[in-house]
């Protein structure tokens, strides 16, 4: 095994007898501030951590490797005598082969539990350090063994592809990116690299790494859906979990967040390249099958595979609160407290998995979504129930959040208010919450609950335009791979969710998570204090950070959807409308199909002809730009007025149009107009049966004057050469998509 130490420092008697039990190794090789690493010349079967815990700031256990975050060492000071108060010693390496066996053996067991067969077409997130890389190999040998088919020089294995993600943070990315691809293709793997591009200039220090995930996993969908890829390979493992957990416990969340990150789930792109990306939103299956692994094991699988890795940086940076953390969990890993660590993690995991079940039965049984955009929850079912207050707040969250299309969770004192809420029966009140407005649904005297989009509360961005393109949509047999992995994904989960008895944390609130884990034995008094203590450390670090960013940063104003928002739209462009409408409009030299069989008097005067023409009242003006908003009071009002509209002059009074423009009106305008009556007294009838707050979400098409052109989701629009289509795709499914915590 072989480490360095760069640290002036004192070292007892255990450290300094570990540390001269090893000899003299081979040397290393450098690129820019990442460490290359070569294994190809001899492994170790064991190789040994040497961590020294009196020191000014800690180090990292580092294996196969010499270096500094800010200082490149030479390797000749490997081989120097080293002082008592500097030492710096490249030790030997045992010839002994590593055996990876087990290591595949378990790494095909959690594939086959995602539902992934080697024929399948999957992607990997590499970054180039040890635990994508062990991924690699695992992959790489996962795929050629189950298909029986050997890859030669120059050839790359089918249905496989690396994404490496150049970040742009620092001179040397690209350099390394390229490296790594160089690295991974020797392994017959195909490697696309994507480069992020900031618009905004580089993120600020405390929000770099948050930035530079959601810029990464952003990148990975990207390429996963140009390449026709439906599932993607990530290689967190069970350290990263462990960070996480102390992560999240300093945060005060609940046994759901500690219970981590999921071994599968669907992520599901925040943007869109074109209308019909959304026509089949299948997302992406993002599959962990390294979380079982701990980071010594991914060692040895590079080990054992003559693999070599870099080593970022950054990781180093005190600055992190994952790096603090994971330094500190270096100090404190001894086998006992890595082991009721992850005892604890995986009874939360349990919790979670029995919880998001029970959830995914209420949505069945007591949610119907309306294709207007807003949900009915049967209360009565709820009450009679009788559901674990857990569990009932995560299916109000999941119900609330796909109404809004929030990515956030919903927490503190909201999560509280909307469980105090659920909890009565009848429902005889009014609640605005998390982007939506609850009422009692019309008609049901308090049994059901109204759940639609609050137009007056902050949210994300509501409007994206975008241009269609040309776009080659996915071929059959991966969507239908993509159905089949998420079908016997479920089915093997189905099979493992908990009996209530055996779920610990259940009523157990966030704070009390560890303490019930030490009553019910999972965890020693040494490893309970050991994780308060990193616990305690770490809210320090919080607090401390949280208050410099009040004091120094600017406040950020909240931007708020209202009434009055409209977006210019052009025809042909498609807008995203609160992330769950697709809109379009277009004029037409031709009587839609629809507009004939609603007013076959306009049929044969109009046919034909051009609406620009002919047709005043839906001029949208030179430009050729229309609007799109909220459907807002003024426009039923309008309705109502058009519906009894039966000559020019009322006409006027209602569309705005001028006297001399009123003079120019022939005898087909006066047709278009009675088609646009009939069309208001049809949109009244359906508008009847939509809840007064669910109409307030409606998209509605106006001209530039704000005069109403069209309400699509109704059928409702002024001229039969107006062509208007409207989809309800939200991006992001009810229950947040498939997910497993197993």
């Amino acid at each position: 095994m072989g480490v360095v130490l760069l640290n002036p420092v004192r070292y007892n008697r255990v450290e300094r007898k570990e540390m001269n039990a090893v000899s003299h190794g081979r040397p290393l090789k450098f690129m820019a501030r990442g460490l290359l690493l070569s294994a190809q010349t001899t492994t170790c079967t064991n190789p040994t951590f040497i961590f020294i815990r009196r020191q000014p700031l800690p180090i990292c256990k580092i294996p196969f490797m010499a270096r500094h975050p800010r200082r490149r060492i030479h390797p000749a000071l490997c081989h120097s005598v080293p002082s008592p108060r500097f030492f710096c010693n490249f030790a030997a390496i045992t010839h002994d082969t590593v055996d990876t066996t087990k290591y595949t053996e378990a790494f095909y067991r959690r594939m086959a539990m995602a539902g992934l067969k080697p024929h399948h077409r999957i992607a990997m997130g590499v970054s180039g350090g040890p635990d994508s890389m062990a991924l690699c190999a695992l992959t790489a040998q996962w795929k050629t063994n189950g298909l029986n088919a050997a890859h030669g020089s120059g050839e790359f294995i089918d249905g496989l592809l690396a994404i490496i993600v150049d970040h742009r943070l620092r001179a040397e990315s690209e350099e390394e990116a390229n490296t790594v691809s160089l690295r991974v293709s020797e392994m017959g793997i195909r490697c696309e690299i994507a480069h992020c591009d900031w618009l905004d200039g580089r993120p600020k220090q405390g929000h770099l790494q948050e930035a530079a995930r959601e810029m990464r996993y952003q990148s990975f969908q990207k390429v996963c859906i140009q390449n026709q890829i439906g599932v993607l390979l990530i290689a967190h493992h069970a350290d990263d979990q462990a960070e996480l957990f102390v992560l999240r416990l300093s945060r005060n969340s609940g046994v759901l967040g500690l219970a981590g990150m999921p071994f599968a789930s669907q992520i599901f792109s925040s943007y869109t390249h074109s209308y019909d990306d959304v026509s089949n939103n299948c997302g992406i299956l993002l599959v962990r099958p390294l979380l079982d692994f701990s980071k010594e094991d991914l060692y040895k699988i590079c080990q054992g595979g003559h693999q070599e890795w870099v080593e970022d940086p950054t990781n180093q940076s005190l600055l992190y609160a994952r790096n603090r953390i994971r330094m500190s969990l270096r100090d404190s890993s001894t086998y006992r407290f890595k082991y009721e660590l992850q005892a604890i993690i995986s009874a939360c995991r349990k919790t979670r998995l029995y919880v998001d079940h029970v959830c995914s039965n209420l949505i069945s049984n007591a949610v119907t979504i309306m294709d207007l955009g807003y949900a009915v929850i049967d209360l009565e079912i709820l009450n009679q129930s009788k559901i674990d207050n857990l569990c009932l707040s995560r299916f109000t969250a999941l119900v609330l959040q796909f109404i809004s299309q929030r990515h956030r969770p919903i927490r503190g004192s909201t999560a509280k208010l909307l469980l105090e809420y659920m909890h009565t029966f009848p429902c005889k009140t009014s609640l605005t919450a998390a982007g939506c407005y609850l009422c009692p649904a019309p008609g049901s005297r308090g049994t059901k609950a109204l759940v639609c989009c609050s137009v007056n509360c902050p949210l994300p961005s509501t409007m994206e335009l975008f241009n269609p393109h040309p776009y080659t949509k996915p071929e059959h047999h991966i969507l239908d791979d993509i159905e089949q992995i998420l079908a016997d994904g479920k089915l093997y989960l189905s099979h493992l969710v908990p009996d209530v008895s055996d779920v610990h944390f259940l009523g157990v609130a966030s704070e009390s998570v560890l303490t019930e884990a030490k009553r019910l034995g999972m965890v020693s008094e040494s490893t309970y204090n050991e994780i308060l203590l990193l616990h305690s450390e770490e809210i320090k670090q919080f607090r401390s950070k949280t208050k410099a960013a009040i004091e120094f940063e600017p406040k950020q104003e909240v931007k708020s959807v209202n009434t009055n928002i409209s977006s210019p739209l052009l025809p042909g462009q498609i807008c995203s409308f609160m992330n769950r409408f697709f809109v379009v409009w277009k004029p037409s030299e031709e009587i839609t199909d629809g507009a004939k069989s609603e007013e076959a008097n306009c049929e044969e005067d109009l046919e034909g002809e051009s609406w620009r023409c002919h047709c005043r009242s839906c001029i949208v003006g030179n430009s050729m730009v229309a609007q799109l908003r909220h459907m807002n009071e003024s426009d039923w009002l309008y309705l109502a007025e058009l519906s009894k509209c039966s000559t020019p002059r009322n006409f006027q009074q209602q569309s705005g149009l001028s006297c001399t423009r009123l003079e120019q009106t022939t005898d087909k305008t006066i047709l278009c107009l009675e088609y646009a009556r009939l069309s208001a007294q049809r949109a009244l009838r359906s508008l009847k049966s939509i809840p007064v707050a669910a109409r307030r979400s409606l998209p509605v098409l106006a001209n530039s004057q704000g005069h109403l052109l069209s309400i699509p989701n109704v059928g409702f629009k002024h001229c039969p050469y107006l062509k208007v289509s409207v989809a309800f795709k939200p991006r992001v499914p009810l229950g947040g998509g498939h997910s497993s915590f197993i």
